[in-house]
């Protein structure tokens, strides 16, 4: 499993993510999207109104490159951040809808694999925010 316990549960108690994708000519998108884990293939998959037509989508069909990063303030005093994020590949899970209405799911959605993972503050509540350290591995 490439998921810590403490990351899975996290990413269990969050809704909103955020999608970086390199267009063909490198230009960066960023989107804000709703996520779930999906344990069976210890994946990221992210789901949308009309999926396989958005630019995300097109984006991850020509080159599959993807981060993820999920992230709250858990706490102002003391500051406490709190993060995953996730470097890995992108797969376009094909429309289950030939033609949905406007604003419907059409059934695509974008799976993510990860490759690297870094997360932090998720644990070790007790020790000062300056002095924790995030964990990062590649994951296979």
């Amino acid at each position: 499993m490439s998921f810590t316990p403490e990351e899975r549960d996290y990413l269990a108690g969050q809704q909103l993510g955020r999608l970086a994708t390199s267009a063909p000519d490198g230009t960066l998108q960023v989107s804000p999207v709703g996520f779930s884990y999906n344990a069976e293939l210890g994946t990221i998959d992210i789901v949308g109104y009309q999926m396989s037509r958005s630019k995300k989508y097109r984006n991850v069909q020509d080159n599959g490159r993807v981060a993820f990063v999920v992230d709250d303030i858990a706490s102002t005093d003391p500051w406490r951040v709190r993060c995953v994020e996730i470097r890995g590949v992108g797969e376009c899970v094909p429309p289950t809808t030939e033609d949905p209405s406007p604003g419907q799911l059409d059934g695509a959605l974008i799976r993510v694999r990860p490759r690297r993972i870094i997360s932090f503050g998720l644990d070790n509540a007790d020790i000062a925010p300056h002095e924790l350290v995030p964990d990062s591995r590649d994951v296979g």
